[in-house]
């Protein structure tokens, strides 16, 4: 194996004040915040695709980046994916990767060649993982690019679009487990619909957890003890997705008694495509307990598809890493870098530069996240705000005292609400958070 990125070292933190583009300016792995290790709170991860095969195609043009890594044989260049995928993450002091099956090897001839080669390539990685204590994060299936999925997977209504599909995860789980994978994410990339007018949505719902169910219970009989994910996005490529938010993900899993089985993947991007904040997404699923692992980038909201850009919106991450360190932090999950350089940064040197900058931006929020919680100011005004819950007539409601008879009594007997009506500080604590941030 020779080296894939000549005149890249290790990428080492030289501080805020470093004019050398391969340096770390705020991402110090070693350093602590809020009692756990930089490396600890904020578990970076490799995404295969974007990084290993994004190549800048796009719908309006070809590839710009040169992704082949010296192979043209597909089975000798998803080894050497491998092996400059390893350099990455040796270099960048990234301890995780996360993949679809077919990202680590495509498909071939028959299903049943396609997962005799999937096996020598995780076999290949897991020697690599003992040389280098490289872990993944979590693993899925790419259910959606092939024609046989052009109308969904576990939603498709043909049955055996759903058989094939169901053997496809299975394999992909299979995977994860031997790969050490901490979590399982389904993603369903065309699992929706664009008309009503040929759909039984009942049925393809059903289906669709139908599905799930079996992924658990194969999960947990072969010893995969980690979490299963859905990943909450919107539009792209079908018109209307039934995973469309975390909301909406969420009603699903509790109608199909599914909700003790899984947590959610957020996206940043997909939460732009739902016209929500990513801190909206992070805060629903975390006050609902579902909260689990990120994907990280960024969306322009001046462009209507998922552009997957990496994150350098110290704002967002700074939100993001403040929901995190609420939720007391991850767990099995971590920030997985489902982003890609531009289309006209193509060159080798791009990838790093692209990495640097997102790490540095999450390194930053996580910063500013603790300054935050441990500035206490703005905790502080929300529970304020709310205090009157906490004692009389408020506290009477929670503890399910009252009902419609003694409120009506309570509010006859108060008249009218005006002392109780406090502002909400929208610009003091935009200032607040302002202060903190750039007072680093």
């Amino acid at each position: 194996m020779g080296e894939f990125f000549k005149g890249i070292g290790k990428i080492r933190y030289a501080g805020k004040n470093s004019t050398d583009p391969l340096t770390f300016k705020y991402y110090d792995p070693d350093e602590v915040i809020g009692g756990k290790t930089m490396r600890e709170q904020l578990r970076f991860a490799l995404s295969w695709w974007h990084t290993m095969g994004g190549d800048g195609t796009d719908m309006f043009g070809v590839g710009t980046a040169d992704k082949s890594w010296g192979e043209s044989d597909p089975a000798a260049r998803a080894k050497a994916k491998v092996d400059a995928a390893f350099e990455i993450m040796d270099k960048l002091s990234i301890e995780f990767f996360c993949f679809h099956d077919r990202d680590l090897s495509p498909e071939y001839g028959s299903l049943a060649e396609t997962n005799d080669r999937l096996d020598e390539i995780t076999d290949y990685i897991v020697k690599k993982q003992a040389e280098t204590g490289m872990k993944c994060l979590w693993g899925t299936a790419k259910c959606f690019d092939h024609p046989r999925y052009m109308h969904g997977a576990g939603t498709s209504p043909s049955a055996d679009v759903f058989a094939y599909a169901a053997a496809q995860i299975k394999k992909a789980i299979e995977a994860t487990v031997k790969l050490g994978g901490s979590g399982y994410v389904f993603w369903g990339g065309r699992e929706g619909y664009e008309t009503l007018l040929n759909t039984n949505m009942g049925l393809e719902l059903d289906n669709m957890a139908r599905l799930m169910r079996m992924a658990v219970e194969y999960g947990r009989s072969i010893g995969f003890n980690g979490d299963f994910y859905i990943e909450p996005k919107p539009k792209e490529p079908t018109k209307h997705q039934y995973d469309f938010d975390t909301a909406t993900v969420l009603g699903f899993l509790r109608k199909y008694g599914l909700d003790k089985d899984f947590k959610m993947n957020i996206e940043a991007n997909h939460a732009t495509l739902a016209q929500h904040t990513f801190q909206h997404e992070l805060r629903v699923a975390r006050d609902n307990g579902f909260f689990g692992s990120i994907d990280a980038n960024q969306g322009d909201p001046l462009l209507g598809w998922d552009t997957d850009q990496f994150p350098t919106n110290v704002y967002d991450a700074a939100l993001c890493m403040y929901e995190v360190l609420k939720a007391g932090g991850f767990t099995n999950g971590g920030l997985n870098f489902d982003s890609k350089a531009r289309r006209g940064s193509f060159t080798p040197e791009d990838i790093f530069h692209s990495y640097i900058a997102g790490m540095d931006t999450f390194a930053l929020g996580l910063r500013i996240a603790q300054k935050m919680i441990d500035d206490g100011r703005i905790d502080k005004f929300v529970a304020d705000r709310y205090a009157s819950w906490n004692t009389g007539i408020g506290k009477d409601i929670i503890d399910g005292k009252v009902g419609f008879a003694e409120l009506e009594k309570y509010a006859l007997e108060k008249g009218e609400v005006t002392s109780s009506l406090t502002s909400g500080r929208q610009e003091m604590l935009e200032s607040i958070m302002n202060n903190i941030m750039f007072s680093l």
